[in-house]
């Protein structure tokens, strides 16, 4: 008796489970049209990666590969925002405009804060390594949030 009611248990647990799989799976249909914007991002930024990742790389190396995928990701956050506007009304279109800003001074206040704190003298000749990569995640993140709102339209 008691291993009936144990089975009974385990069947009904498992169908929920795969109730909740399928009601999950429904409600987040992609319109197969629609082009995939991060992955398309991904693609792009592949050859400044393995910039960075290359393993002759020497300090120098570091420093001119993170400078050059700062300016990609620069462009990419222009072409990201216009991507976001295009698909705005009026009314949020300058609700982004005003994020944007605001999100600029946010990452001018972090690269300051990354300048003055990893310095030659506190991090050695890592010191430009790390603020490239502290540098370039933030502006990322910054892309790919936009991409994601992208997404949803």
């Amino acid at each position: 008796m008691v291993k009936r009611k144990q089975n009974t248990a385990y069947r009904y647990a498992v169908g929920c489970l795969l109730l909740i799989g399928l009601i999950g799976k429904t409600c987040a249909l992609d319109n197969p049209d629609a082009p995939d914007l991060i992955g398309e991002f991904k693609k792009r930024e592949l050859i400044h990666l393995a910039a960075i990742d290359n393993p002759k790389n020497k300090t120098r190396d570091f420093l001119v590969a993170y400078d050059d995928y700062l300016i990609f990701l620069n462009k990419e956050l222009i072409m990201a925002s216009e991507t976001i506007k295009s698909k705005l009304p009026e009314q949020r279109k300058l609700e982004l405009m005003t994020a944007q800003l605001h999100w600029i001074e946010y990452r001018d206040a972090e690269f300051e804060l990354i300048k003055n704190t990893w310095t030659r003298k506190d991090f050695g000749s890592s010191s430009g390594i790390s603020r490239g990569d502290y540098r370039t995640s933030i502006v990322k993140n910054r892309v790919l949030q936009l991409l994601h709102y992208a997404n949803n339209f």
